[in-house]
């Protein structure tokens, strides 16, 4: 399915011409924002879980993704050795702070969703989102029977990884890595390694080409199956032995990384948005933004999460020796996040097809 670009200033070639400074001036905020994260954190004791330290974290993670992500966007226009040996470093921190949070919000989706389909009242049922999804219709009796136990057993498991995560974060943060790393991102805060010719050069050209990559990637995604809010072939792996990730998933994962590294050149190029304004009074640069960047974004963060909880699902499913009854709960538990992930496809769809509100 053809997909147009994304309008201004999304379209990069459009507006006054941004220079290597904006760019620069991008990047040490970032590592500005990153010290100042990591200094948070370590006051706030990191070993405590506290929720200063958990956003303490979360902020590190977040400027850690964006300098990886310009320096990977716009690495022409940067130092090769330096950009090249800082991306995988600072790859290696996000995804290592991420593990946490991830196995605590997997288990609480999953134990909503067992609580939802058991029948259960007393907890809230989560939000399905915008788009329309396939009931699944479980034996309400028989799920009733197994939806305790097998609720519990992904509680040891995803909490055992949770706390395993935990601590793999604490070593990672007092590591000899970590110090190499935190020192260059100060080196950066105050001195940007642009190339020669940066100061000039015009970076449009790079975020286009940003553009270009997920716009291709999008045209690549089975949007017509994903059409259809239920979608039988993404359900045929079941609870099969085969243990390897969803064949269909990639791409779709693969497309939001893509509009990840989007949303950060645009801010690299333009600035950051005024989230304290209206959704559709919002503005970037001096032109209106593009709501399809969010709401995509967002079909897709769900997409990912239902993705990764049935997984988890079969996972548990797996384990020796569990009874009939509690194979059955998380057999009906993998089956209804494999519905959500349709319907995060469906909800992408519709947003990505919406014309843009943005300046002809």
């Amino acid at each position: 399915m053809a997909q147009r670009h994304l309008d201004p200033p999304t379209d990069p070639t459009a507006g006054p011409a941004p220079t290597g400074d904006a760019l620069a001036g991008y990047l040490r905020a970032q590592a500005t924002e990153f010290l100042r994260s990591l200094r948070q954190h370590r006051e706030t004791g990191a070993v405590s879980g506290s929720e200063d330290s958990v956003d303490a974290a979360r902020a590190l993670r977040r400027s850690a993704r964006r300098i990886s992500g310009t320096l990977h966007t716009f690495r022409p226009l940067l130092d090769t050795d330096w950009s090249e040996a800082m991306r995988p470093e600072l790859a290696w921190l996000s995804g290592t702070l991420a593990r946490e949070h991830a196995y605590a919000a997997r288990l609480e989706r999953l134990l909503l969703a067992l609580h939802r389909l058991s029948g259960s009242a007393a907890f809230p049922t989560p939000s399905a989102g915008p788009a329309p999804r396939a009931q699944t219709s479980p034996d309400r009796g028989n799920l009733t029977v197994g939806a305790a136990k097998a609720g519990a057993l992904l509680d040891r498991q995803l909490t055992l990884a949770r706390t395993r995560a935990h601590s793999a974060a604490l070593q990672a943060l007092g590591s000899s890595r970590f110090h190499a790393v935190a020192d260059s991102v100060a080196v950066l805060a105050s001195e940007v390694p642009l190339t020669p010719a940066a100061a000039t050069a015009d970076p449009r050209p790079f975020a286009a080409a940003a553009d270009e990559r997920l716009c291709d990637a999008v045209s690549a995604l089975p949007l017509v199956t994903a059409g259809h809010p239920y979608n039988a072939e993404a359900l045929i792996h079941g609870l099969s032995p085969d243990t390897a990730p969803h064949p269909q998933d990639a791409p779709w994962h693969q497309v939001r990384l893509l509009l990840r590294l989007h949303r950060y050149a645009r801010e690299a190029l333009y600035g950051e948005e005024d989230t304290a304004l209206p959704e559709r009074g919002r503005e970037l640069g001096g032109a209106r933004v593009d709501v399809r960047l969010r709401s995509a974004g967002q079909a897709l963060n769900r997409h990912r999460d239902a993705a990764e909880a049935a997984a988890a699902a079969s996972s548990a499913a797996r384990t020796p020796r569990i009874a009939p009854a509690t194979a059955y709960a998380l057999g009906v538990l993998h089956a209804d996040q494999r519905h959500e992930v349709e319907a995060a496809r469906f909800a992408f769809q519709q947003s990505w097809q919406k014309e843009a509100v943005g300046t002809p």
